[in-house]
């Protein structure tokens, strides 16, 4: 196979903030339905020590994982932060029990959460908070003004949104300044592309969750389990390095409750797919 060009390892987000593309997300860490604590403490708490060790640098969470159970997970694991290490978190979605998310987009709830935050974490400065869902009660320009007014303030150094269409996404850069976007995309899932090409064009980073979503595709006579013996890979670094190499401005965040899965995810950034490989990827969308 000729080898294609190697994916830039890192990403400046928000022009300012350099962190290797290959991050963590701390969604799984909490307890069953994203609700309350962890079943392994430790383990939890091992998993995010394993990720800094490995080199992991950005980190991605919410206020509603848990509620604030992430969070505050990540400061026991993790505070004082090494230098560098880029924390983003979340506000938007509320927790009414296990699996239920309803959006609040209130400017006063907003300031409220990122407040906690700010406590949860142990830091006087949020690097990147993301309105988690657009509440289509409240006018995007209040929800997104919360950030602002917080951002003058110096808690918050940049600001992002999630799950929008490329209207919203062009409707919020034209209220402030934003510095990523955070929707589904995987192999199997492409529905965001578009805003993925503008995300590329105009330098905003794009954080796909739940990057690894192989399901059939994993299959011993898929595409994607054959191109993964070919090169020695698993099929999850298969699908994570197809995102590295899509977009220079992609970050994906796999997320996991194991330090071997860690390891293994981890292992994409060093996994360089061949122009052919990418156009037989490219063509299970």
């Amino acid at each position: 196979m000729t080898s294609s060009t190697t994916h830039p390892a890192t990403f400046a987000l928000g022009g300012d903030l350099t962190v290797h593309r290959l991050g963590y997300g701390a969604m799984q860490i909490t307890g069953d339905g994203v609700w309350g604590p962890p079943a392994d403490r430790e383990g939890a708490l091992a998993v995010l020590r394993a990720a800094v060790e490995h080199g992991v640098d950005f980190i991605d969470t919410a206020d509603s994982y848990g509620p604030q159970v992430s969070e505050q997970l990540i400061r026991d694991a993790l505070h004082p932060y090494a230098d560098g290490l880029v924390i983003a978190t979340k506000a938007g979605l509320t927790r009414t029990g296990p699996g239920v998310w309803p959006p609040v987009g209130r400017p006063e709830y907003l300031t409220q959460q990122v407040e906690l935050s700010l406590r949860n974490l142990g830091v006087e400065r949020i690097d990147l908070i993301q309105l988690h869902r657009i509440d289509p009660q409240v006018p995007l320009a209040d929800s997104l003004g919360a950030f602002v007014e917080l951002k003058e303030q110096g808690k918050v150094r940049h600001i992002g949104v999630s799950e929008v269409s490329l209207e919203e996404l062009k409707q919020a850069q034209a209220i402030t300044e934003i510095a990523s976007v955070q929707n589904l995309y995987n192999l199997t899932n492409r529905q965001s592309q578009d805003v993925l090409d503008h995300a590329t064009a105009e330098g905003i980073a794009f954080i796909p969750w739940f990057p690894i979503a192989t399901g059939d595709l994993a299959k011993p006579d898929s595409p994607v389990a054959d191109i993964a013996r070919e090169l020695g890979a698993s099929p999850s670094q298969v699908a994570l390095a197809w995102l590295l190499q899509t977009s220079p401005v992609v970050l994906p965040i796999p997320g996991t409750k194991s330090v071997d899965h860690l390891t293994e995810n981890l292992g994409a950034a060093q996994l360089t797919l061949s122009a052919e490989d990418v156009a037989r990827l490219d063509a299970l969308a």
